[in-house]
């Protein structure tokens, strides 16, 4: 514990963007406590209102309210973005890791799987499946995650290959050691701090490639509150009421530049040349 507060002071920089991020999922947990009006109920009395007292942010095409339907959309963002992520990091690794450890033919057909997979341009493979599945955002997070795990895949079996070449690991071997213990006890604690600072720097990429999807009609569907299916909504309004566009964007922006720098800091705090023996 007393490690972990030493890292913190002497990155404070790390401390502050972490901060934010805790701050800013608080936020999109507790949405039905602070937003004002129901995300989904529709007021034609006030249809394309500009921001006002009662509605900080503006009022959409059917009179919802903007800053309601954006705390909402935080809470659907941010729970797709790191379900997906929790998904390609685990298959990624493990397939990654059973093949850099068995070699042979699993290691060729994984890999040849790998390959095939990040040769195809990943949203429109995507685009793709969720055309196949239908549209809804379980089937996007599906989609995504098939096209995701491949380059996870390849930095495991890296790592395991590079870390197999260790003392500590044929220490194991010689000593006994199951090869599933050998991988999650030895050689899993070991390559797992360049991981974690690849999936942080990914989700930014992921809740993009999301809120594409939705803005594509494929993802989020009406009237469930999502960013993306939020900007394909306020498209038609650019001219005459573009607070349907700018703050959906910013909460995109915002969002992913905040988890694009904790994954910046990430990778100075986690020395991946720290090794665990």
């Amino acid at each position: 514990m007393s490690e972990m507060m030493q890292v913190f002071k002497q990155n404070r920089w790390f401390t502050l963007i972490l901060a934010l991020t805790g701050c800013w999922i608080v936020l999109a947990m507790i949405a039905p406590i602070l937003a004002p009006h129901d995300p989904l109920t529709t007021n034609f009395a006030h249809v394309l209102q500009p921001p006002s007292a009662g509605y900080p942010l503006g009022t959409d095409q059917l009179g919802r309210c903007i800053l309601s339907r954006l705390l909402y959309g935080a809470r659907t963002s941010l729970l797709l973005t790191f379900m997906m992520t929790g998904i390609v990091f685990v298959l990624g690794v493990t397939i990654g890791m059973i093949s850099g450890f068995a070699r042979g033919v699993t290691d060729t057909i994984l890999m040849r799987l790998t390959d095939t997979l990040m040769a195809f341009p990943g949203l429109i493979f995507a685009i793709a499946v969720v055309g196949m599945l239908g549209p809804g955002l379980f089937n996007t997070v599906v989609a995504l995650s098939i096209v995701w795990w491949a380059k996870y895949a390849r930095l495991a079996r890296g790592l395991v290959i590079s870390l197999q070449q260790k003392e500590y690991v044929a220490a194991a071997a010689f000593g006994g050691a199951r090869w599933s213990q050998i991988l999650i006890r030895t050689i899993l604690p070991n390559m797992i701090s360049p991981l974690i600072v690849m999936a942080m720097m990914d989700v930014g990429g992921m809740m993009l490639s999301i809120s594409g999807l939705s803005f594509l009609g494929l993802g989020a569907q009406p009237p469930e509150p999502e960013w993306g299916a939020m900007l394909n909504e306020g498209r038609r309004y650019l001219q005459t009421a573009p607070w349907l566009l700018i703050y959906p964007g910013l909460a995109i922006f915002g969002t992913v530049m905040i988890f694009n720098l904790l994954g910046d800091s990430l990778r100075d705090v986690l020395d991946p040349k720290k090794e665990i023996k």
